[in-house]
């Protein structure tokens, strides 16, 4: 199917993981797709991956994510190098944490691109890269991130299969239909009537030093993931080594607490402005396009958005094909909105700001 398809590089690989749960063929007259999904649009859908394959878009540039990579490791280097070279005061310590700041997004965009398998054409070295970029530069669990993503790009935005969307209700009501649905059944978790403004001081700012920092180390625990443990224990002992001979230890504690939150405010927000305003309740199992469509839209390009956002202002497109390796979002974008415009799809795209506030 469609969703196989899109996750797997290796089709012949893992295709050997599934004899063992073949129970038959299906009978001759029995349909082949569900009445849920579009058959038309499938088959049109089908017809672009085979003119992406063809065209090469599926294939990295490998000097792209060596240069990427790179200026992550100068940046890394240079917010140690600045308090090194320039002392621990206020200056110098705020700029170190927007250098690190910036290389650690930067490093988790990269991430991204490996564990969706879209840096090497092999795929042990994406695993294992990505081993070093999510355990050892950011400090969490490669295959804990696999597992929850793999999920969110199933089903996005479907209520109890997307772990993105977890928070709710407990946290905030997300979705027009949820709310409703809450409201008649009177139910209330938090103030919903203020979520837009206490949005802005516990998500963003707080997801990573809290939430991730403790979820990323139970799941590898509890999952036995020793090989990521080990990975991971290196980040701190590199950081607490290497800047821990610069700061005293509530300085240190401050400057490792205060580049989280940064780190995790510019993730949230570019992570959420692709999903969060669109349409969010439970699966209704539509075909793989319709699915990925109705969660997920764009944000415009420039060389600045493309940086600042790790091409997720490309999401659609990332949401559809998500091992194709991001620099050729924008070659297969106007192949993409012509398949939405035949099948009079909705293909959403919007100013950086204007999806920042749709979040609010």
């Amino acid at each position: 199917q469609d969703a196989f398809i899109a996750f797997h590089v290796d089709k012949v690989l893992v295709s050997k993981y599934l004899k063992s749960l073949q129970i038959g063929e299906l009978a001759p007259d029995q349909p082949s797709i569900e009445p849920t999904k579009n058959k038309m649009l499938v088959k049109d859908f089908r017809e672009l991956r085979a003119t992406v394959e063809k065209m090469g878009l599926l294939k990295p540039n490998q000097l792209f994510f060596f240069l990427h990579l790179a200026h992550i490791l100068l940046l890394d280097t240079a917010a140690w190098l600045i308090l090194f070279y320039f002392g621990t005061s206020l200056m110098p310590f705020i700029v170190s944490l927007v250098v690190l700041t910036i290389s650690q997004v930067q490093a988790s965009w990269l991430q991204h691109d490996l564990g969706h398998l879209s840096v090497f054409r092999k795929t042990k070295w994406n695993h294992l890269l990505h081993k070093f970029v999510m355990c050892h530069l950011i400090g969490a669990s490669a295959r804990w991130w696999t597992l929850l993503h793999s999920q969110h790009h199933a089903k996005p935005n479907c209520f109890q299969k997307d772990p993105d969307i977890d928070m709710h209700p407990f946290l905030f009501t997300l979705g027009k239909k949820f709310s409703v649905e809450l409201g008649i059944k009177k139910k209330k978790y938090m103030p919903y009537n203020h979520q837009h403004k206490y949005f802005f001081f516990t998500l963003p700012p707080l997801l990573f030093p809290t939430y991730f920092h403790c979820h990323t180390f139970y799941i590898a625990y509890t999952k036995r993931y020793w090989v990521d443990l080990a990975w991971m224990l290196t980040f701190y002992i590199r950081f607490f080594f290497t800047y821990g001979s610069l700061l005293e230890i509530k300085s240190l504690l401050a400057y490792y607490f205060i580049f989280r939150m940064l780190e995790s405010s510019w993730f949230v927000w570019v992570s959420q402005m692709n999903h969060i305003p669109m349409d969010i309740y439970y699966d209704n199992n539509l075909d793989w396009v319709s699915t990925q469509l109705q969660a997920t839209c764009n944000v415009e390009q420039s060389l600045f958005n493309d940086w600042f956002t790790g091409h997720l202002n490309f999401q659609i497109e990332h949401h559809l094909f998500p091992t194709m390796p991001r620099h050729n979002y924008w070659k297969v974008a106007p192949l993409v909105k012509s398949l939405c415009a035949k099948h009079g799809i909705e293909y959403q795209c919007k100013p950086l700001l204007t999806a920042f506030a749709d979040i609010v």
